[in-house]
């Protein structure tokens, strides 16, 4: 068989009809979700396709709504979430990213609004602007905490990195490139005079995540600009 015929094509890239996980992913990019009377909350427009007696309901911003001055202050898709529900197979993605998936036992972590593609309806979320950076950050930066049982997936520009945090020795991050961090931790803001000024990449202050205690922060290379879904 040629290996450019279409036969070819299909057979490469055709769905694995072996992997039937709840979560499950097909692909480093591509999320699958195998809900059967099961209830998603999922990232509004990261739904590709489906299959199935499958329903999508708009729920506001994010999991159980917010007041009117946050949504204000947050704008692109990265805001809303579709309630996924039914039976069938719902694929999702967003912009090429990678996807992780993590399953929480009795756990929190604390993710970038951004970058949540999905997590069980029983998996607790709770928003929180991050007023001193909100002016700074384009569209503004807010912070989801993810607790309970349940599935949860990620999405990162690229490959991420994880980096401990240890007493006494603080991690400093870029708010742009910060994706998440472990439940007990929370981010003083700093600001300092940026390097960027030197490099080219802009000039003032510059707004850094400073991470006290012991846990981890996700890193990822790239820095995202909030509120354009980039």
């Amino acid at each position: 068989m040629n290996k450019y015929s279409i036969k070819a094509f299909i057979e490469e890239t055709v769905q694995d009809d072996s992997k039937n996980a709840f979560f499950q992913l097909e692909s480093p990019y591509m999320l699958e979700l195998n809900i059967n009377n099961q209830t998603v909350m999922l990232k509004k427009g990261a739904m590709v396709a489906y299959d199935g007696n499958v329903k999508f309901v708009r729920e506001g911003m994010l999991s159980k709504g917010v007041g009117n001055l946050l949504k204000k202050a947050m704008s692109g898709e990265g805001t809303t979430m579709m309630k996924t529900s039914g039976t069938g197979k719902v694929y999702a993605a967003d912009l090429g990213k990678r996807i992780r998936i993590l399953y929480l036992e009795n756990e929190a972590i604390n993710v970038n609004g951004n970058d949540i593609l999905a997590h069980e309806e029983n998996v607790k979320s709770d928003i929180k602007m991050m007023k001193s950076v909100a002016g700074i950050v384009g569209g503004g930066l807010f912070q989801v905490r993810l607790s309970g049982t349940g599935h949860v997936a990620v999405t990162t520009h690229g490959q991420p990195l994880t980096l401990l945090v240890k007493p006494g020795h603080p991690v400093f991050t870029d708010p742009n490139a910060t994706v998440a961090w472990s439940g007990n931790l929370t981010p003083s803001i700093k600001t300092d005079v940026s390097l960027k000024t030197f490099i080219g990449r802009g000039s003032g202050e510059s707004i850094q995540m400073m991470f006290e205690g012991d846990g981890w922060v996700i890193i990822q290379p790239y820095e995202e600009t909030y509120g354009t879904g980039q």
